[in-house]
């Protein structure tokens, strides 16, 4: 249960609603994420902004790093709903169960190759309070490995956006 009163549909305003609407109609329920943003209209929309641009849409990163980096940085930072939430979205994108359970267990128990594992495990340095301290030299080795600017500013991004949006749910004790 929430740290705050969550509103229901009927309290969302209009425009709101509507994004509601589809989800409501598909699984009959919203999700307590999806409550939380609606208290604030331009909090609501641009978290949906970043959603849709960073995770859903096709991007430079494959859906499989991306869910990796959502798994990683939501275990990292004791997010339990995000990490369940992800179980199911990287489900729904194709992963196998036995994907998921190594993402979980850490980058070095995920069968990937070097690359994948240095990008995911940038990622987690950079969710971190002291990511001030990577350097350029961590991002040129990146960049050696076969990382381009842009692969690289997404996963960044996509790790900011899960830090952002554990925030929000460990504060307010979203699916507790």
């Amino acid at each position: 249960m929430a740290y705050i009163d969550l509103p229901e549909f009927e309290e969302m305003s209009s425009v709101i609603q509507e994004k509601a609407r589809p989800i409501m109609e598909k699984t009959g329920k919203l999700g307590e994420i999806f409550k939380l943003l609606a208290v604030d209209e331009k909090i609501y929309f641009a978290t949906d902004a970043m959603v849709q641009g960073y995770l859903l849409d096709e991007t430079a990163l494959s859906y499989d790093i991306k869910e990796a980096i959502a798994l990683l940085i939501s275990k990292e930072n004791s997010c339990k709903m995000c990490v369940d939430v992800h179980k199911g979205i990287a489900k729904m994108l194709g992963l196998s169960d036995q994907r998921i359970e190594e993402i979980l267990q850490g980058v070095s128990a995920i069968d990937t190759d070097e690359k994948e594992k240095a990008l995911l495990n940038f990622c987690i340095r950079a969710s971190r309070k002291d990511n001030y301290k990577i350097q350029k030299e961590d991002i040129d080795a990146l960049k050696e490995m076969g990382w381009s600017d842009t692969e690289i500013i997404e996963a960044v991004a996509i790790t900011g956006y899960f830090n952002y949006i554990n925030t929000l749910s460990n504060v307010f004790g979203l699916g507790q």
